[in-house]
């Protein structure tokens, strides 16, 4: 694809989504930003967090893992579903009942103000970071394709990127979201599933075929029960999956905004529970479409890239198939990238409003104006931390901030644990120490655990270890007398 081909279709996209988001917006006020006025339609948010649970990165990375992990990652979705149930049950009613607009007000009710900025603290640092990595490779794949062939640099990048999330966000928050995320959800499907369909048709398969090449794969190997020792060992992946789902949505300020912006708790666990079924077969596409991508290079004769991330792109965007693949995939890129940002974008405003600079006292108007200063600002910082990362031009420390933001969501989980299953109170000004401390004993542990431990990798459960740690330090600083 050229260039203008690639602009145009952006801009296509876009201008789809800004008449959403205009419509959407209209009558917004700072209920609608942060819950979307408590209004939102149960199966239209079930729906649209799919866009949202998905990111640019898991569009590019789940088809390409298929070569080196077949479909073990279908263990930790399957944890997924099964956090997502706790969430439901356990978590909602909690955060309907105490009538939440930032989750973390919970900690400051629970235990004080200390834990409550100390949860925002982390949740900010975590997504923060989190949202800037997923933009930058998304910024990456648009200086290759389109800025670099027209001479443009990569500063005019990020802020044309940013400046695009901040544009239909910036006017209602979640009540904009739920909807535009509906979009990016369906650009999603719709790309993936096309994308196999004409895939399949260059190898001359049927739908029984497709099936039969996918289920005789050596890469269709779902469950890994063999070697403990290994990262793909079923119950690491399972137990990581529940308990990364119940942290980085359960407990995030971000994917809880447009659950808590339903009618009632009910309508909010329908929503859950729905969208965690439809979330496990849309993941289960992206392997299917990356056994596809592999059969298709062996069969003719295309090298496989150096990295497997870069197994989709180059053959979507390359002359193998017709135009019309290349756009999908950069529709799919962009919508999955875009929604993962956007509901960043705003969650971080919601929380930093709410939970760090305060809105109590203040009247509709004062917190309007300071919430839309607080959005630009979250956006400008965003784009000086993707800039950053591009300056250090390392992908080691794209990892870092990956295991960085992981880390994070630990003594969140910790915290969160302690409030819903003890009645203990703590010396809440030792908390933040207890949350620094946790990451650091994990960090340790992680870094010496094939000699400690007779070759033992962590995976993602280091997560359930950093709560652990938060729980068991928590416990330490409890006192008798409880909190009125």
């Amino acid at each position: 694809m050229s260039p203008i081909q690639i602009i145009l279709t952006i801009a296509a996209y876009f201008a789809v989504l800004f008449t959403v988001s205009y419509i959407a917006g209209k009558k917004s006020d700072n209920a609608g930003f942060f819950v979307g006025n408590r209004k939102s339609l149960w199966f239209v948010v079930a729906f649209a967090m799919i866009g949202s649970s998905i990111s640019g990165v898991t569009f590019v990375s789940v088809p390409g893992m298929v070569g080196a992990g077949a479909f073990s990652y279908l263990q930790m979705v399957l944890g997924f579903v099964f956090g997502q149930a706790l969430i439901a049950f356990v978590l909602v009613p909690l955060f309907y009942r105490m009538r939440l607009t930032s989750i973390y007000e919970y900690l400051d009710n629970r235990f004080g103000v200390s834990s409550h900025r100390t949860g925002a603290w982390f949740f900010f640092i975590s997504k923060m970071l989190g949202a800037a990595v997923r933009l930058f490779l998304v910024c990456l794949t648009l200086q290759l394709l389109v800025f670099e062939p027209l001479q443009l640099p990569f500063a005019l990048n990020v802020a044309c990127t940013v400046a695009l999330v901040w544009l239909y966000t910036f006017r209602s928050g979640v009540k904009s979201l739920i909807w535009t995320d509906s979009l990016k959800t369906f650009c999603l499907i719709a790309s993936v599933g096309l994308c196999i369909y004409f895939v399949a048709k260059d190898l001359g398969l049927t739908f029984g075929g497709l099936f039969a090449t996918v289920t005789d794969s050596e890469m269709s190997k779902m469950f890994f029960f063999d070697d403990f020792n290994d990262k793909r060992f079923f119950f690491k992946q399972f137990l990581a999956g529940v308990f990364t789902m119940i942290a980085m949505t359960g407990l995030d300020q971000d994917m809880m905004q447009r659950n808590l912006s339903c009618r009632n708790s009910r309508d909010s666990q329908k929503n859950i529970l729905t969208g965690s079924v439809m979330q496990f077969f849309i993941n289960l596409l992206f392997l299917v479409l990356g056994v596809l991508l592999y059969t298709f290079t062996a069969q003719r004769g295309v090298a496989n890239p150096a990295k497997s991330d870069e197994l989709f792109p180059m053959i979507a965007t390359g002359d193998y198939f017709p135009a019309i693949v290349g756009v999908l995939f950069i529709v799919g890129l962009i919508s999955s990238a875009y929604a993962t940002a956007g509901s960043a974008l705003t969650a971080l405003t919601t929380s930093f409003t709410i939970d760090i600079v305060g809105t109590e006292g203040k009247s509709e108007t004062t917190v309007r104006s300071l919430r839309k200063r607080i959005h630009a600002a979250m956006a400008f910082v965003m784009g000086v931390v993707i800039f950053v990362f591009n300056m250090l031009n390392n992908t080691t420390v794209i990892d870092a901030v990956y295991t960085l933001a992981s880390y994070t969501y630990g003594p969140i989980l910790g915290m969160f644990a302690f409030g819903i299953f003890t009645k203990k109170q703590v010396r809440d000004c030792f908390v933040p120490l207890v949350a620094i401390v946790s990451p650091v004993l994990c960090f340790v542990l992680q870094r010496n655990s094939e000699v400690w431990f007779n070759g033992y990798q962590f995976s993602y459960e280091l997560l359930i270890l950093n709560a652990l740690f938060t729980f068991v330090g928590m416990l330490a600083l409890s006192k008798k007398k409880e909190r009125i």
